[in-house]
């Protein structure tokens, strides 16, 4: 199979995350249903963070059996653990002190109630985001980075001549994919004012281009090092944007829904990764 044709492949199981994106443009008033949405949402991503940390420490875990079993190098070991280390704070300090940065500048450019000034017409586009739509921003820039690490996967079996696994993996991660635009739209559902269809694409494009990107990389380079960084550059955003979303379900009250509903997001997130076991993934 040609490069064109995998990364054809690639770029169809990351652009499944659209099926889910126009549920944000659904107007409601209803708390129940913002809730219940937020809340499976937010046990999709925490399915997420636990299959990330499971495959980033992974060759972590294999490293450090091999300097002790096999008398392998500890400095492998130590490598990789400060690379995930070092990733996963990246990850979840990095939006903590840009979302401090944009909230400044939010601050600065809305001077009160029908004020306007030159601040306010030149504050960056992403600090006149409203909190909803920048939440919406974190959750898709967290899941392209998980993304971007399942193109890798697709990429490197390709590059191995092992294509069964990698339409194994195509396949899986494209039905896997498919629940994460309801989490990115989560915090956009039932607002007054619609998300526009630039904008969703938008999100799409940052959650599901990923995948397009790490098929191409790793079709090329086969670097255990660079899929370590990125896994571990998703668990922290990840659990940075699963905090944000718990102080949004704790505003909308309706503790037993919200409970359930994270639990159906949570089954479905490890239903999606049973069908990639049944498929041999």
């Amino acid at each position: 199979m040609s490069t064109t044709q995998i990364l054809i492949l690639g770029g169809l199981a990351g652009s499944t995350i659209f099926l889910g994106l126009p549920v944000g443009r659904i107007r409601t008033t209803s708390t129940r249903w913002k809730a219940a949405l937020s809340a499976s949402a937010v046990g999709i991503l925490l399915f997420l963070l636990i299959e990330v940390v499971e495959h980033g420490i992974q060759p972590v875990e294999e490293a450090l059996e091999g300097a002790v079993d096999d008398g392998a190098s500890w400095a492998r070991f130590a490598g990789l653990a400060l690379l995930f280390a070092a990733g996963t704070s990246a990850g979840i300090m990095s939006l903590v002190y840009y979302d401090r940065w944009v909230s400044r500048h939010r601050n600065r450019a809305m001077l009160g109630p029908g004020a306007a000034s030159a601040a306010e017409y030149d504050v960056n586009w992403l600090a006149g985001l409203s909190p909803g739509r920048w939440l919406a921003l974190l959750i898709a820039t967290g899941i392209g980075l998980h993304n971007f690490s399942e193109g890798l996967a697709i990429g490197n079996s390709a590059a191995q001549n092992q294509l069964a696994l990698a339409f194994a993996l195509i396949i899986g991660f494209g039905l896997h994919n498919a629940t994460e635009g309801f989490g990115i739209v989560a915090p956009l559902s039932g607002s007054e004012e619609r998300p526009s269809w630039r904008f969703l694409a938008l999100l799409g494009l940052i959650g599901g281009g990923p995948t397009f990107v790490g098929t191409l990389i790793g079709k090329s380079v086969v670097s255990e090092a660079v899929s370590v960084g990125f896994l571990a550059l998703a668990a922290g955003s990840l659990l940075y944007v699963i905090i944000e979303l718990m102080n949004v379900n704790r505003q909308f009250g309706h503790k037993t829904l919200v409970t359930w509903a994270l639990l159906v997001g949570l089954f479905v997130g490890f239903g999606t990764e049973f069908v990639l076991e049944a498929v041999g993934a």
